[in-house]
């Protein structure tokens, strides 16, 4: 039961990553990644 249910989160979070491939959101996520990690070091 225990694997089912892993198997079953790793398939949505697959199908959840590639709609936001699909929905070109990549360039967002990279965007705030980048302004989330100058502001930790205090660059930005």
């Amino acid at each position: 039961m225990n694997k089912k249910i892993t198997n079953l989160f790793f398939v949505i979070s697959i199908i959840f990553i590639g709609l936001g491939i699909y929905r070109g959101e990549i360039d967002r996520v990279f965007i705030k990644a980048t302004n989330i990690c100058l502001e930790c070091i205090g660059i930005g």
